[in-house]
């Protein structure tokens, strides 16, 4: 598909906000977006289900009319940059979508992640999908006790080199692997036990820099494997909790340069610190990013204008958006929302 941006088109900030699906959990909802250099959330609602919660949002990486966005009602599509929104004709449960995922080779796959590790795949850009069969057990150590239940897919990538190879972070549960494109399924979660905590996954990053490095991050900090996931260790990191840990929630590559990465990360899933982390040297040393301001809450997402990849923004589960026009040197922070704080998904294009 080709890129039909101009010059003269804006690069938009989406924010999708969500919360836990657990029983008697505050859930807040709305899908908005900014223009680059305006100062106003605008809502899209057109063809989306009433009081959407999104906890998941892509842009097509080569046409940024094309919007993915994942709700409480399964996936949907926009076609013009949010103004109109269509359900995704897709066979599945009813079950709130939490990952989605362009594949880096092809985008014309789309992989779509859910609660109760369901994966659905669609080859043709979206036209028709067949559910994956993940038939994964869990070892015990990986749940908590009164945990929930559901095993949310929360996060999804894919080799740029090799195009069967697929990983999923499962919250709670571990790191999935595939290399067969989907069709069989084991748990990596060997090595990402630490401190008696549970396996609860966030991310999953496959390098495009170092072909079989993998990276996963979770409530317990971060893991590494050089050898596309058989082997973990834990990468250590500046800790911010009682624990000795710190909680990564987002892992991404810079668009273009993927030696450079970039973590969204805090004290906990709920605290008053939040810290992003960068690695200039694809995740040999990382350091704290200072944004100029204290961060109230722990940072969650990070997102990338895919054409113009200085252009990135990062938000809080607290409501706070900031974004940076020169690839993180200086930050700005935008108004909250005005619907509600918890900002599950971000998105640029």
């Amino acid at each position: 598909m080709a890129n039909t941006r101009g010059n003269e088109q804006s690069s938009y900030i989406y924010i999708g906000l969500a919360g836990e699906t657990g029983r008697g959990r505050v859930v807040h909802s709305g899908l908005y977006r900014m223009a680059e250099g305006d100062d106003e959330w605008e809502p899209m609602q057109r063809g989306l289900p009433d009081m959407p919660a999104v906890r998941a949002l892509a842009v097509h990486p080569q046409n940024p009319d094309v919007i993915y966005a994942g709700t409480q009602s399964g996936p949907y599509h926009s076609a013009d940059r949010g103004e109109h929104w269509e359900k995704v004709n897709l066979p599945d449960h009813g079950l709130p979508v939490w990952s989605i995922l362009f594949h880096p080779h092809d985008p014309d796959v789309i992989l779509v992640g859910y609660e109760n590790c369901e994966i659905y795949r669609s080859d043709d850009g979206g036209e028709r999908w067949t559910r994956l069969p993940v038939s994964v057990r869990f070892p015990e150590i990986t749940t908590a006790p009164g945990a929930n239940p559901a095993k949310r897919v929360l996060k999804m990538d894919a080799d740029a080199g090799d195009p069967n190879l697929l990983f999923a972070a499962v919250e709670v549960g571990g790191t999935l692997r595939s290399t067969d494109g989907g069709e069989h399924w084991e748990n990596l979660s060997h090595g990402q036990y630490l401190n008696d905590d549970a396996v609860d996954m966030h991310g999953v990053l496959a390098s495009r820099w170092r072909p079989g490095t993998v990276f996963g991050i979770a409530r317990a900090g971060m893991f590494a494997s050089m050898d596309r996931g058989d082997h973990w260790r834990h990468v250590p990191l500046e800790p911010l909790n009682p624990k000795g840990q710190i909680y990564c929630r987002d892992i991404r590559e810079v668009p273009g340069n993927p030696r450079k990465l970039w973590v969204a990360a805090g004290a906990g899933f709920q605290s008053d610190k939040g810290v992003l982390l960068h690695s200039p040297d694809g995740g040999d040393s990382w350091s704290r990013v200072d944004i100029g301001v204290p961060v109230a809450h722990t940072m969650f997402a990070l997102a990338f204008d895919e054409h113009r990849p200085q252009l990135m923004s990062a938000a809080t589960n607290g409501g706070e958006v900031y974004s940076s026009l020169d690839g993180g040197e200086t930050w700005t922070a935008h108004k909250p929302p005005p619907s509600g704080t918890q900002i599950y998904a971000l998105a640029r294009g």
